[in-house]
């Protein structure tokens, strides 16, 4: 079994479907399709109104194939008993055998929508671009049920997640064949996805996301030949005396993360009030062996902090910089482009833009890559759905689930999780991603804490959760045993 989930392109998916047609009846992929979505219709009816037999259902469909495949949709539910009615935001071009099939099982058409249980957006396809057009953005908004999205919510980019006017939000999207990058960079209005196979064959994804199993399966835990160095010794230079949270924060996500050792440098005594089993020091050359470095949060960007800097990435060992680090970076990015030891940067989109002189744009996804393949680095760009880029890999994708992690010291956390994991070993790309996973939960896991509501954290308690992060993912990836 994969570690990881795909998404492709529209591109990759077309070119998976002319293939597939190529082995398969006409119009069968539709109706493989449509089956599928019937079937989450149903699902959600029963769950939603206790039945299926006389509940009422809406079509709102386009030009497109995705019209087709909620027309098809709403003769399979005429047949289990259900009302349908359908309207045609475009007659002249609505799907034919689609509509002759809704017909012959007894749907309508209609102008507007009467009171229905459910709606089925099939407005617009893959192939379709912008938000959506006045008069299906009128209809959309009146709406006070839930929608069910075939393949995508319309007014969505497939491809970046980008929403640039109306579009729809749906509850439920149900995905043909493949997941596409909007399943992953547009959650919110995705709502739960669902994958219907319809017999694509595909290749190796270029974005992906970690499976929870595989982040468990593959986080460092002590085995019994290991002891506190062969686990990785993680260097934090982090705080100041104006910002003496980030290094407390950076610092204990690194001791929480493994179970390594902590190097602190720096001069807060915060920390070593906070985590007694760090070892301090004043200066990065006192430090001792290290296995990796966290730079940045809280350091300041003073001509000392610039000389810090340079001196870890001056060393072969993983460097991951953040924050403060990268507002260095941004004025001096040759202390960083072109080295050959494994480099990790986890901008927010402001400091990104700092350090490409440019905004991120819709297309997160190819200005991560564009940037990673520059510099010859990792990089993590933060949002509710991180992206992770490294050069010559398939990028990762991880949506928070959440957005309970935007808070001040969040970003510190990440930063002494992903260093740990670099200290253990793990490649930079893959460190990035799955500390991201961690993150997300963990501040889930704070939010909600028992509870069915959640509540505003800060970055004290989502630090507070990470190990029960790690241990929700140990558990889904069937590490109940230490090895």
């Amino acid at each position: 079994m994969s570690d990881r989930r795909g998404y492709y392109t529209v591109d990759e998916v077309r070119a998976a479907e002319a293939e597939l047609f190529t082995r398969v009846p006409a119009g069968m992929p539709m109706r493989r399709a449509a089956f599928g979505l019937t079937g989450v219709v149903v699902d959600e009816l029963r769950s939603r109104t206790g039945g299926v037999a006389g509940r009422a259902v809406g079509l709102l469909v386009g030009s497109g194939d995705n019209g087709g495949d909620a027309l098809w949709a709403g003769a399979f539910l005429r047949r289990r008993g259900v009302r349908v009615s359908a309207v045609l935001l475009n007659p002249e071009r609505a799907h034919g055998e689609g509509l002759a099939a809704l017909r012959a099982a007894g749907g309508r058409v209609v102008d507007r929508l009467d009171a229905v249980d459910l709606v089925i957006d099939g407005i617009v396809g893959i192939s379709g671009r912008g938000p959506l057009r006045p008069e299906a953005a009128e209809i959309v908004a009146a709406l006070n049920v839930p929608i069910i999205a075939a393949d995508l919510p319309s007014g969505v980019d497939p491809d970046t997640g980008a929403v640039d006017g109306p579009a729809v939000t749906a509850d439920v999207t149900v995905a043909f064949g493949a997941f596409k990058p909007v399943h992953a960079l547009a959650v919110p209005h995705c709502g739960r996805i669902v994958l219907v196979p319809i017999g694509l064959e595909l290749a190796e994804a270029g974005l992906v996301q970690l499976d929870p199993g595989a982040v468990g399966a593959g986080w460092p835990v002590p085995g019994p030949a290991d002891d506190k160095y062969s686990q990785g010794v993680t260097g934090v230079c982090a705080g100041s005396s104006k910002y003496p949270g980030a290094g407390v924060l950076c610092t204990g996500a690194a001791v929480v993360a493994t179970s390594g050792l902590v190097r602190y440098v720096g001069t807060d005594t915060e920390v070593l009030e906070k985590f007694p089993e760090v070892v301090a020091s004043t200066s990065i050359s006192e430090a001792g062996r290290v296995q990796a470095w966290v730079f940045g949060p809280g350091g300041g960007t003073d001509p000392g902090a610039r000389d810090r800097l340079a001196e870890v990435l001056a060393t072969d060992l993983p460097v991951l910089v953040d924050a403060d680090g990268l507002t260095i970076l941004s004025t001096e990015p040759g202390l960083v482009r072109g080295r050959s030891a494994p480099t990790v940067l986890t901008p927010h989109a402001g400091e990104f833009a700092r350090l490409t002189g440019a905004v991120v744009g819709a297309d997160r996804v190819g200005a991560v890559r564009q940037l990673a393949e520059e510099w010859g680095v990792t990089v993590l760009l933060k949002g509710r759905a991180t992206v992770v880029a490294s050069p010559g890999e398939a990028a990762f994708v991880n949506d928070a689930g959440g957005d309970w992690a935007a808070t001040a010291g969040s970003g510190d956390v990440l930063s002494g999780v992903i260093g740990a994991l670099l200290a253990a070993g793990r490649e930079p790309g893959w460190a990035a991603a799955a500390g991201a996973r961690v993150h997300a939960l963990a501040a889930n896991l704070a939010a909600y804490e028992g509870w069915d509501a959640g509540a505003p954290i800060s970055a004290t308690p989502l630090l507070g959760h990470v190990r029960g992060a790690v241990r929700v993912l140990r558990e889904v990836g069937g590490g109940s045993e230490a090895w």
